[in-house]
């Protein structure tokens, strides 16, 4: 057998260099191949997350009440060492003895309110049982036994005769001579001011269509088709154009403005789609007893509508992470500050996709952001000079532990899932966020708006949307006017029955501000 000849030294070298080269190639493929797994698991993590969440959504309570005992919120959780940082005044400042919860009793009377009327309906014995059955003595009163119910007066739909007198000379047949028609807010209609209240505050207050209104008041005699009932609502919120102006200019001169927006359908706009989806803006400020609550419909979300809404207003403006803010902020030179009620929503979601039984960092992030409304509860009634410093005291600590576990926390979990959406959220609007720390004005979040924006998002689920745009826009000014009512603390009812009466009978010069709430009847002082 011939042996093989020995190979050339350049021979085993490109031998050698040809291992090598295989050897990476293959180390190369191993690291693809990792990292194609590591995106295959995350983006099934994923998915798996964003389905227990749909089912969560589905099936389970809609509420974002924090479900963990505040005792086991540090078990197992690797931050433990962030949160051993706090002092024990710290934790005393922040943490206050839970009261016992009040019981709420089943069944038994409700307590009528006192500011009812009452009708006395009294109940006597016959004459003759007022006689003792022992003696035959008359019978004395020595006292009474009251009882009450609760009794409701069904709507009544009536007729309203306006009658005027016709007076003439009768000698010369010339100058005659009538009491003038009264003032009416729709002149060619014969629906009166009451009932105009009435169809507002049914439609705008208690969601209830027009359609339903119409079979209620046919169900009492009265026939009115649901396209009239459109019609006036339409009107009315023409004519009250001019008030809402008046609200308008009141509201820019508040030290703080809120703002949100949420979608509308409206079916008949040119140049659109039926289907295309437009918007209802709202904005809310104004000091203690004179809030202003503004709707405004625009076919836009872009940027220039809060530049149009808020003109050259330089004061402080709450929104959630919209960034179609940007824009007037940059223009005006506007403090604008975050909402931390967005930041912990997201955190609310993380922790539904976990493990059952399991704690982590979302609960670790809520109890922290529960903390921060604590102090705000305690801050809550102090002038916002007291209230930057009990911030400054309790809520800047928390803050700063709170930046320290999010810079650890977002180099430790996956971006696109739940928990780090929720992180990334936080970390982008950080800067607006912790702008309440430096000014006692500026609240920890934008519940105040999106508590008044919540009654138009229940109407639309029964009345869909809107036909055209100057309907959606009369909406606009319907659930302005009674919003601002309900946010001072008075009936929307009482209150449009009082505009639509006074407003006809105001020229042409005369002060709208007479038609504000807080110059009709006394306001919330807060």
């Amino acid at each position: 057998m011939v042996s093989p000849a020995p190979l050339s030294p350049d021979t085993v070298s490109q031998l050698q260099r040809q291992v090598r080269s295989q050897q990476e190639e293959i180390a190369r493929l191993h690291h693809l191949m990792e990292k194609k797994e590591a995106e295959w698991e995350a983006t099934k993590a994923a998915l798996f997350e964003k389905f227990r969440l749909a089912i969560e959504r589905q099936f389970g309570p809609s509420t974002e009440k924090y479900r963990i005992e505040q005792g086991d919120l540090l078990i197992n959780e690797a931050e433990v060492a962030v949160d051993e940082e706090e002092t024990d005044d710290d934790v005393d400042a922040t943490t206050e003895p839970r009261q016992p919860a009040k019981r709420r009793s089943r069944g038994g009377r409700v307590v009528l309110p006192p500011e009812l009327p009452r009708v006395e309906v009294f109940h006597e014995l016959p004459e003759d049982a007022r006689h003792c059955h022992e003696d035959g003595a008359k019978l004395k009163v020595i006292g009474k036994d009251v009882s009450e119910e609760l009794h409701v007066v069904p709507a009544r739909v009536e007729v309203i005769r306006h009658v005027r007198v016709k007076y003439g000379c009768p000698a010369c047949e010339e100058g005659v001579q009538i009491a003038p028609a009264p003032a009416k807010l729709l002149p060619k209609s014969n629906a009166s001011p009451t009932l105009l209240a009435y169809v507002a505050t049914a439609k705008y207050q208690d969601a209830l269509p027009l359609y339903r209104q119409s079979q209620i008041f046919a169900r009492h005699g009265a026939e009115i088709p649901r396209n009239t009932l459109a019609r006036w609502m339409v009107q009315v919120g023409e004519r009250l154009m001019p008030l809402v102006k008046v609200l308008r200019e009141h509201l820019l001169q508040s030290p703080l403005i809120h703002m949100d927006e949420t979608t509308l359908q409206v079916n008949t706009e040119a140049d659109r789609p039926a289907s295309a989806t437009s918007y209802m803006w709202l904005q809310r400020g104004g000091p203690p007893g004179q809030q202003v609550v503004l709707f405004d419909y625009d076919a836009s979300r872009a940027g220039r509508v809060p530049v149009r809404l808020l003109g050259d207003y330089a004061g402080r403006l709450v929104t959630d992470g919209y960034e179609g803010y940007a824009e007037v902020v940059r223009q005006n030179g506007i403090t604008h500050a975050g909402c931390w009620a967005h930041a912990r929503r997201r955190f609310v979601e993380a922790q539904k996709v976990q493990p059952k039984g399991k704690t982590g960092k979302a609960d670790w992030a809520l109890n922290q952001i529960r903390k921060l409304y604590a102090v705000e509860k305690q801050a809550k009634a102090l002038e916002p000079g007291a209230r930057q410093a009990l911030r400054e005291q309790k809520s800047r600590p928390l803050i700063t532990q709170l930046r320290t576990w999010l810079d650890k926390s977002l180099t430790q979990v996956l971006p696109k899932s739940v928990l780090g959406k929720a992180l990334h959220y936080l970390n982008g609007q950080w800067q607006r966020l912790t702008r309440f720390l430096d000014d006692g004005l500026i609240p920890l979040d934008n519940n105040p708006v999106e508590n008044a924006i919540r009654p138009f998002v229940v109407g639309r689920k029964n009345w869909l949307f809107s036909h055209t745009p100057s309907g959606a826009q009369a909406s606009a000014s319907i659930y302005s006017l009674i919003e601002t009512a309900k946010a001072n603390g008075l009936s929307p009812y009482n209150y449009l029955q009082f505009v639509f009466e006074t407003l006809p009978t105001l020229g042409e010069d005369d002060d709208l501000d007479t038609l504000l709430p807080w110059r009709w009847k006394d306001t919330l002082p807060a």
